[in-house]
């Protein structure tokens, strides 16, 4: 018997489609279940994480994960990407090369030991590391079979100057939107970020999910239109931004 979402620890969000949130940082993971494909959102903060990611993946959708979605380059989104072998990676344009470049690498690595990730465990993913197969620049349809069709969309800059955010269609929409919002706590603005953007990011957001969507934020539970909206004003007012 197939285990079910809840078993794992999953949170079902529509048909097909649930996140989970990993432990320490709060970061979120999503899964979109086709028919024989099934797609990975973000990969996790190490290679151990990614892997466990990737096994219940397969658990739950009977099939290995065919398609790595990686919402921006932030170590415990990115981590465990190497862990996914012999999987289609995406990300927004650019984000190849934050992925790549020595010194941005090494920042990574940084970030990632100044928040307490153990030092033998960044580096080991920080080297592993490799630039996404496809990049994305403006929207990208994925087809997972049995008519799950799902898009791929840069909408940044904002959080990052390489946010890429997962719309699947259904009822309900469902929007992952990585760290463009978060809602257990206040979206993290460091030092590759785009505040004069970030506002107008969100907004794509909205346009993309519209008001009945479910929106899934890169840490924190699920929220509504309105709280995007609540967030974007809260970001405008914060970086002085029209919104």
């Amino acid at each position: 018997m197939r285990v079910t979402w809840e078993d794992l620890g999953w949170e079902r969000v529509a048909a097909g489609v649930g996140r989970c949130r990993l432990p320490v940082w709060d970061c979120t993971a999503g899964l979109v279940a086709g028919e024989g494909a099934a797609l990975m959102i973000d990969a996790g903060s190490s290679l151990a994480e990614g892997a466990k990611l990737r096994a219940q993946a397969q658990s739950l959708t009977g099939h290995r994960v065919t398609h790595l979605a990686l919402t921006h380059p932030h170590f415990d989104h990115v981590f465990g990407a190497p862990a996914f072998t012999d999987t289609e990676v995406f990300g927004a344009v650019g984000v190849d090369a934050v992925l790549t470049r020595v010194r941005d690498r090494a920042e990574l690595r940084a970030d990632a030991v100044r928040h307490g990730l153990a030092a033998p465990t960044a580096e080991e993913a920080a080297e592993r590391l490799a630039p996404p197969g496809h990049l994305v620049s403006g929207e990208w349809t994925l087809d997972l079979g049995g008519g799950c069709q799902v898009l791929l969309a840069n909408v940044g800059p904002g959080h990052t100057a390489h946010d890429l955010a997962v719309l699947v269609p259904g009822d309900p929409e469902v929007v992952f939107c990585g760290d463009l919002v978060e809602e257990s706590g206040e979206p993290q603005a460091g030092p590759d970020a785009v505040p004069s953007h970030w506002p107008a990011a969100l907004d794509r957001l909205l346009d993309l999910g519209g008001e009945d969507a479910v929106y899934v934020p890169g840490h924190g539970a699920v929220v509504d239109a309105a709280f995007l909206r609540a967030q974007r004003d809260a970001l405008a007012a914060r970086f002085g931004v029209s919104p």
